[in-house]
Parts: C-alpha cells; sequence; structure tokens
C-alpha cells in the first residue's frame, strides 16, 4: 500500500471507529437518560425507580461482560473488521427492539441483548488506530476517537428531550445500521495479518491472561484504573435525582442533563488528557493526575448542600472533565499486550468496566442502606479511586511502544 492510500486508510478508520463510538455511547447512555421517563411509561411506582433502574443498568452491564469476552476472542480470531460489523448490527437491532417493549421483563432481556452488541466497538476500533498509525502518534488517533464518540451521550440527551423514549431508541438502531455502509472500503490491520500467517501463534485465547501470574497481574491492573470512571457516570450522575433530595437541592436534578454535560466534561477532558500525554510523552503520569482531579470533584459534588440545579450542571461538567481519561486508559491496555491477544485485551477491558458498574451500585446500596446516600456514595467512590491509583502503580510506561509483537 502507498503512502496516499496508507494515510486515507489511516483517516478511514479514524472515522469509522469515531463515529461506531458515537454511536455506541448513545445507545449505552441512553437508559440512564430516559429511565424515569420509560420506566413511569412501564408502570414503575417512584418508589422503585432506583432499585428497578439498577437491575436494567446491572443487566445491560452483564450483557456488556459477556459481550467484551466474546468479541474480543473473536477480533483476534477473525479479524478486527469482523467484529466492528458484527458488534454493530447486534445493537442496531436490539435497540430498535427495545423501542417496541412493554413490560420490565422485556426490557431487561433487550438491555442485555443491547449490552453483547455494544462491548465490540470500541476495543475493535482503539485496536485498529492503534495498530494502523505510527507508535508517536497514535495517542491523538485514540483521543480523536473517544472525544467523538463520547459526544454521543450529548445527542442522547438531546434526542430524549425532543422525542418520545421510543422513538430515541430507533434513531440510535438507525444510525447504527447506517454506519454499516461506512465500514466497506476498510482495510485490515497489517499486525493482524502477519500474525495469521504465523501458524504456531495462538491467536485470541483468552486462557491466555490467565495461565501467566505477570501477564494476569498486567491485565487486572488495566481493569482496575478505570473504576472511577463508571462509578462518577453509573452512580453521582444516573442518580442524580435521588443525590438531590439528599443535598437538600433547590429543585429537582435532571439526570439526563446532568449525563449530557458530564460526557461534554468527559470529551473536554480526553483532549486535554490526550494532549497532555503527548507533551508528557506519558500515560501514567496522566492517568494519576486525573485520577486525583476525579477524587477532588467527587468530594465537592457530595458536600454540595443547597445545591440549585444551574450549579449541578457546573459539577456534572467538572465530574465529567476529572474523569476524562477514558481514551488514555484503553490505549494503556491496548498497548500492554501482543498482537495475538490485543483485541481480545483491548474490547474485554472497557467492557470489564463497565461491567463493574454491578459491583459498584451493588457496594453502593449497601452502604447507602447502612450509612446513607452520601456517605455510602462517599466510601465507594473512595474505595474505587484508591484501587485505581494502586493498580496504576504497577502498570509499566507504554508511550511509544513498539506494538508489532506476539504474547507467547
Amino acid at each position: 500500500m502507498n503512502q496516499a492510500n496508507k494515510s486515507k486508510n489511516v483517516a478511514l478508520i479514524i472515522l469509522v471507529a469515531s463515529l461506531g463510538y458515537f454511536v455506541d455511547i448513545y445507545d449505552l447512555i441512553l437508559f440512564s437518560v430516559v429511565r424515569v421517563k420509560s420506566l413511569k411509561d412501564l408502570g414503575v411506582a417512584d418508589g422503585d425507580m432506583l432499585s428497578v433502574g439498577a437491575t436494567i443498568i446491572n443487566s445491560q452491564m452483564f450483557g456488556m461482560l459477556v459481550g467484551g469476552i466474546i468479541w474480543g476472542v473473536l477480533g483476534d480470531k477473525r479479524g478486527r473488521l469482523s467484529v466492528l460489523f458484527g458488534s454493530i448490527i447486534t445493537y442496531s437491532l436490539a435497540n430498535i427492539a427495545n423501542g417496541f417493549v412493554t413490560t420490565v421483563d422485556a426490557y431487561i432481556v433487550v438491555r442485555f441483548i443491547a449490552g453483547v452488541g455494544l462491548a465490540g466497538e470500541l476495543g475493535a476500533g482503539i485496536t485498529l488506530v492503534a495498530e494502523t498509525m505510527s507508535k508517536k502518534n497514535r495517542g491523538y488517533g485514540t483521543m480523536i476517537v473517544a472525544c467523538v464518540g463520547l459526544m454521543g451521550a450529548v445527542m442522547a440527551a438531546l434526542i430524549s428531550d425532543h422525542y418520545t423514549w421510543q422513538t430515541s431508541y430507533f434513531i440510535g438502531g438507525g444510525m447504527g445500521l447506517l454506519l454499516l455502509t461506512l465500514r466497506i472500503g476498510l482495510v485490515e490491520s497489517g499486525m493482524f495479518k502477519e500474525t495469521t500467517e504465523k501458524g504456531e501463534v495462538q491467536r485470541g485465547n483468552f486462557f491466555m491472561l490467565f495461565n501467566n501470574w505477570a501477564r494476569f497481574k498486567k491485565y487486572l491492573c488495566c481493569i482496575l484504573i478505570g473504576l472511577p470512571l463508571w462509578y462518577v457516570v453509573g452512580v453521582l450522575v444516573t442518580f442524580s435525582p435521588e443525590f438531590g433530595k439528599a443535598l437538600n437541592a433547590t429543585g429537582v436534578l435532571n439526570a439526563g442533563k446532568g449525563i449530557m454535560y458530564c460526557y461534554i466534561g468527559i470529551s473536554v477532558g480526553d483532549v486535554v488528557a490526550g494532549l497532555l500525554s503527548q507533551m508528557l510523552k506519558s500515560r501514567k503520569q496522566v492517568m494519576f493526575i486525573f485520577l486525583i482531579l476525579t477524587a477532588i470533584a467527587v468530594a465537592v459534588y457530595l458536600y454540595s448542600f443547597g445545591i440549585t440545579p444551574e450549579r449541578f450542571i457546573l459539577l456534572s461538567l467538572l465530574l465529567g472533565f476529572a474523569s476524562g481519561y477514558w481514551a488514555t486508559f484503553v490505549t494503556i491496555a491496548a498497548e500492554q499486550f501482543g498482537t495475538n491477544l490485543r483485541a481480545t485485551v483491548t474490547t474485554t477491558v472497557p467492557n470489564f468496566i463497565r461491567g463493574s458498574l454491578i459491583a459498584i451500585t451493588t457496594g453502593f446500596q449497601f452502604f447507602k442502606d447502612k450509612l446513607g446516600i452520601l456517605q455510602g456514595a462517599m466510601v465507594v467512590g473512595a474505595i474505587c479511586i484508591i484501587i485505581s491509583i494502586i493498580a496504576l502503580s504497577q502498570l509499566k510506561e507504554t508511550f511509544s511502544k513498539d506494538l508489532d509483537y506476539v504474547e507467547h
């Protein structure tokens, strides 16, 4: 492939991965945005909103855990492009089906299927970008993917304000199906192709991540460094109406708007984190800075007694910006492992983080019942941030690392 065609392919890969992640985040966040509206329509009582909502979110996240393993293994066995296609069509059809649900049980099942589909998009896209771009510039590529993608949450909030929750799901499914047309013309990763020609190399063997202590420890740490981000989105912002009551808010805190502004903050944070990592030539230093910022933002939020809806918007932006290290975190995971396991790792790690929301929300509900909603959130947040800092300290710096190697 000549230089002009190579540059064109890189640009197309970044475009498809970015738009794919845009639709992915739109669909992933949509339930949090339409939670109250959709559950009221299905007859759920106000007192059951939190528990039923948590059950549905956990079903979706469990689907992502399952899907992460399936798509990750397929990405290393069958190729990165096949995963992009399979995941997009799965979550698109599931979200269209979601617009037709009439019971909570059906809602739970469809969100599980959607979760399975949503699990493949980001990992395949980031793996393709990381393996196609130069080692010095791939941080810019993953930064663009995350920044464009995370704006899908803004789109979800805007769409839900103007359309019914059913139509919002239909729009998400339709965008996914349209995205499939862009996949035409993409070229598979050269590193992956070379690996397929080496018959003795095991590709996509998920159990290789567990049969070597050093490799398993590295994999586990890649997962744990992302805990605070989903704590912020999945607990603090998603359940903001409940936090507003505990903080004696002057008005109802709108979770949909909170998520929209939180993701605007995350997108800005991702750009800053990406540029900062290129300037400092370090991903670890940037991760540490943002974890400390997250701790500060969480403390400010949970002590904002008498909060106004306007101040909540500002705090959502702050929370989002402080936890805006998603692109850096996923890039670290991609850079830690060889080509024959890279898609498996890059796809499972973010989905295990999303799936960790099950443990986080369960822990939150436990401590909320014991200590109250604010103290419970403080305890869970502190645990997530401390674990992440310890895990980060155990990982090696990967900036400018050569990715053309395999795991044995």
